[in-house]
């Protein structure tokens, strides 16, 4: 009897993944739950287990191909047929069209400094013909999950995409030309409603120039982006908070927490403060749709974690039913993973709203780009000690407080001027009370 392995749906909203790694060969025997390959997506890179114990008889993708969910991995014969174990280890070799769904190649993975590798040296696409090569072949090469599906949403042949990505931006993931080339016009409207007459000057290497391949990461994030800055029309909101009660607050719970493990950090008490709010201005906790758009009922806050691979936005599910602690926890929780690599789909999945932080060498306040699908987000800044003026006894008096920044981006499309600066009120007055449930 044998067993297919499948892609299987490794998140919301994705319906393929690229073959990073086989951690088996053909004629290998595997126990049940053993992961037999690593699969790439536009959320997290995760291990497929095998459903079976059996040996490893053929494997149906190579690396760096993109498989569609559903379709077959490999297959496992579970009573161990000595033959299949015995036959000599061979790369797979690509199926016909017929035989699975289109599987087209994918960006490397990985973030080194390198050259980009010449067409001829790449798998071929089993289902469609190759690009006979040049800057065409290597967008198609280079083009992340995300902007396949978008392609193929959109009826574009990515072969004849030259130099810039589906939404316009120049596509920096192409390979530095030998020769000059010639300007090109951005195939966007101008003021007009016509083709913009801006031009993109051509770039010629110089020595000392260092030209870094875009990561499979840092692709997704671009085209996020610039998708991000197309759709939504982004209005920023700041405001200044006075932190000395909940510094106060902080300071008498710290030292408990971190016994238990737990670093009770400001972000927390942001966080505690957003979710709030977030209840109270459901405008801010919505998606659009393309004629409507939805007050989601759950609140799961993204927080935004830099790694040594970029950015990433893991997720705390029903943030609003966690105290200060839980917050606390989960951010450290989710930290460790994202840094160690080891974040699930299902840890990047479902957020409504995002905060992020500047972390330890940040800046006054800047203005965050919006995560899509999300109408908003929170960016905070640097805390430091300044010269406030409150009042006491009826009478004004100058102290030092720490003090904060924090920048609200919000989607105009659905978001009204009130409504934004409400909620950043709120989230302002709410810390500036100390008032949270530790």
């Amino acid at each position: 009897m044998t067993t297919t392995v499948t892609m299987p749906q490794l998140g919301e909203s994705v319906v393929e993944g690229t073959i990073g790694k086989w951690l088996v060969k053909e004629g290998d025997r595997v126990t049940r739950d053993q992961p037999v390959v690593e699969v790439l997506t536009d959320k997290a890179d995760s291990e497929v287990p095998s459903p079976v114990a059996g040996v490893v008889t053929k494997l149906l993708a190579q690396e760096d191909e993109v498989v569609r969910v559903g379709a077959g991995l490999c297959v496992i014969d579970e009573s161990g047929a000595a033959a299949a174990a015995s036959r000599p280890s061979t790369p797979p070799k690509a199926a016909s069209a017929d035989a699975r769904p289109e599987i087209m190649p994918a960006a490397p993975a990985s973030p080194r400094v390198q050259p980009a590798a010449p067409l001829s040296e790449r798998p071929p696409a089993p289902a469609r013909s190759t690009p006979a090569g040049g800057p065409a072949a290597i967008a198609t090469a280079a083009a992340s999950p995300s902007m396949r599906k978008l392609a193929r949403e959109q009826g574009i042949d990515l072969s004849s995409v030259k130099g810039r990505d589906l939404h316009g931006a120049p596509s920096t993931a192409l390979a530095a030309p030998e020769k000059p080339a010639a300007p090109q016009v951005a195939n966007v409207p101008g003021p007009t409603g016509k083709k913009s007459a801006f031009q993109v000057p051509p770039y010629t290497q110089r020595p000392g120039d260092q030209i870094i391949p875009f990561s499979r990461r840092r692709r997704i994030i671009a085209d996020h982006m610039v998708y991000s800055k197309l759709t939504s029309p982004h209005v920023v909101a700041v405001a200044e908070t006075d932190l000395h009660e909940t510094a106060k607050l902080r300071d008498k719970h710290k030292d408990q927490a971190k016994k238990e493990g737990v670093g009770l950090t400001y972000l927390a008490f942001v966080c505690a403060a957003t979710v709030k709010a977030l209840r109270e201005y459901r405008e801010l906790n919505a998606r659009v749709l393309d004629d409507a758009y939805v007050l989601l009922r759950d609140i799961n806050l993204g927080v935004a974690v830099d790694t040594p691979d970029g950015l990433v936005v893991p997720v705390i599910k029903n943030a609003d039913d966690l105290t200060v602690r839980g917050i606390a926890r989960a951010i450290d929780e989710l930290a460790v993973k994202a840094r160690d690599g080891k974040l699930t789909p299902d840890d990047l999945a479902g957020k409504t709203f995002t905060v992020s932080n500047p972390g330890k060498r940040g800046n006054l306040h800047g203005g965050a780009i919006i995560s899509q699908p999300n109408v908003g987000i929170l960016r905070i800044g640097e805390i430091k000690k300044r010269v406030v003026v409150v009042e006491r006894d009826g009478e004004d008096q100058m102290v030092i407080h720490p003090v904060m920044y924090m920048s609200l981006s919000y989607d105009h499309r659905i978001v009204d001027g009130v409504n934004a600066n409400g909620f950043l009120y709120r989230v302002s007055e709410l810390l500036e009370k100390g008032e949270f449930e530790i």
